[in-house]
C-alpha cells in the first residue's frame, strides 16, 4: 500500500453485466448525448452481454475480446464490418470504464484486436436534376414528407434535425434557421454537437417552400365526420401540439423507421443509385456552396457546420449567425423559384403569401430580408 502497487482483490469481482449497467446509468445521470447513450445501450444489451455478460470482470483476458470478435462475425443479421467495429468501439469504451473502476485487467485487452475490412462507403454524388427528382418522388408518394428533402438539400440539416425543426425556427424575415434540437426515436435530443447548432442563413427557394408546406400540411391530416365520430368513442387523445414544421399524418412526430421507408422508395422510384441515403443530401448541400465560387473553404465549412463555434455561441439565446452578412441563393439558381405547383416563376415584382391558424400571415416576397 505504501508503494501504491497493492490492488484490492475483491475489486472487478462483480458481472460485466453490472458494469455495463453503471456505465450507462452514469451517462444518463450526467446527461450526456442521449442518441450515443442508446447506441451503446442497445449494443451492449443485444450483443455484449449475451456473449459476456455473465463473466466475472477481472477475469477477463485479451482472447475474450477477440472471441467477441468472432462471435460478432459469425452471428446472423450482425453482416457489416462497419457494424461490427462500431459494436467493438462500444466494448472498448466499457472495458475503459472498468479498468477505470480500478478492475484488475490486462493492458492490451483491446489493444491490437484484428477487426473485419472495412470497406469506405463512397458518398453518392447527386445532380440538381436528381434531387428535384427525389423531391418529386416524395410529393407522390407521401406530400408532408417532400419539405425535408428540400430542407436537406438546401439547409444542410440531418435526418434528426430535420425532424425537430419547429414553426419558432424560421426566422422569416432575416432568412434564417435556428438549429438547435433534433428528434431521435421522436423524442426532443440534443443535437451531436455544439457545431451543430447554428443560425444558419438559408436560400429564398426554401422559404417559398417551407412557407408552403406550412400552409398545406400544419397539424393532423382532416378526417371525416363518421372517423371524428369513431374515435370519440374509442377516447381517441389529439396528439400534442409541439410546433413541429413535418408531423405525420396523425400530427405526430416523425420516426425514423417510417420516413426512411419512404424514402427507399422515393429514391427506387427516382431512379436514384441504389443505397443513396437521405445524409447524401446534406454531402450535395455542402458541394454545391463549395462550387458555387462565390464562398470560400471556411464559410462553407461554416454554413456546413463541420468546424468549431467560438465559446462566445453559448452566450445568445440563438448561437450566433454561422457566416455573418452572408445572404445564400445558391439553391434558387439550381432549381429556379417557381412555385412547385406550376411553371410560372416568382418575379422581382411578384409576392406570395402563406397563412394558416395559429401562424402569422408570412408574406414571402423577392426581398424577404426587408
Amino acid at each position: 500500500m505504501r508503494t501504491g502497487t497493492w490492488v484490492d482483490p475483491d475489486l472487478g469481482n462483480e458481472k460485466v453485466e453490472a458494469f455495463a449497467q453503471q456505465l450507462i446509468d452514469g451517462r444518463r445521470k450526467r446527461n450526456k448525448n442521449e442518441g450515443t447513450t442508446e447506441t451503446y445501450e442497445s449494443h451492449i444489451r443485444t450483443h455484449i452481454i449475451p456473449f459476456l455478460g455473465s463473466r466475472t470482470a477481472k477475469t477477463l483476458k485479451r482472447r475474450d475480446t477477440t472471441a467477441l470478435v468472432d462471435y460478432l462475425i459469425e452471428k446472423p443479421g450482425v453482416e457489416s464490418a462497419d457494424y461490427i467495429g462500431q459494436i467493438y468501439k462500444t466494448w472498448r469504451i466499457l472495458v475503459n470504464y472498468m479498468i477505470d473502476a480500478d478492475v484488475p485487467l490486462p493492458a492490451n485487452i483491446v489493444s491490437r484486436i484484428e477487426l473485419p475490412e472495412v470497406q469506405d462507403r463512397v458518398n453518392v454524388t447527386l445532380s440538381p436534376q436528381q434531387v428535384a427528382a427525389v423531391a418529386q418522388a416524395m410529393r407522390n408518394i407521401e406530400p408532408r414528407y417532400e419539405i425535408l428533402v428540400w430542407i436537406a438539400a438546401c439547409a444542410g440539416l440531418r435526418e434528426g434535425e430535420a425532424f425537430g425543426l419547429k414553426e419558432t425556427s424560421v426566422n422569416w424575415k432575416e432568412s434564417v434557421l435556428y438549429v438547435e434540437e433534433q428528434r431521435q426515436r421522436r423524442r426532443a435530443a440534443k443535437l451531436k454537437t455544439k457545431a451543430s447548432y447554428a443560425t444558419l442563413p438559408i436560400d429564398r427557394f426554401l422559404l417559398v417552400r417551407l412557407a408552403k408546406h406550412m400552409t398545406l400540411f400544419r397539424g393532423p391530416a382532416p378526417v371525416s365526420q363518421a372517423a371524428q365520430r369513431m374515435r370519440r368513442r374509442s377516447g381517441y387523445i389529439p396528439p400534442l401540439d409541439e410546433g413541429l414544421i413535418v408531423t405525420t399524418r396523425l400530427g405526430r412526430p416523425v420516426a425514423p423507421t417510417t420516413f426512411n421507408e419512404k424514402w427507399r422508395e422515393a429514391v427506387q422510384f427516382a431512379g436514384l443509385p441504389e443505397g443513396t441515403r437521405f445524409h447524401d443530401l446534406k454531402h450535395f448541400y455542402t458541394t454545391r456552396l463549395g462550387a458555387d465560387g462565390r464562398y470560400d473553404p471556411k464559410t462553407v465549412q461554416a454554413l456546413s457546420r463541420h468546424a468549431q463555434f467560438t465559446e462566445t455561441w453559448d452566450t445568445y439565446a440563438h448561437p450566433p449567425i454561422a457566416v455573418q452578412g452572408v445572404r445564400v441563393n445558391t439553391f434558387s439558381q439550381l432549381f429556379g423559384t417557381s412555385d412547385p405547383e406550376t411553371t410560372e416563376p416568382v418575379g422581382a415584382d411578384q409576392s406570395v403569401e402563406y397563412g394558416h391558424d395559429g401562424l402569422d400571415l408570412v408574406q414571402v416576397s423577392a426581398d424577404l430580408g426587408t
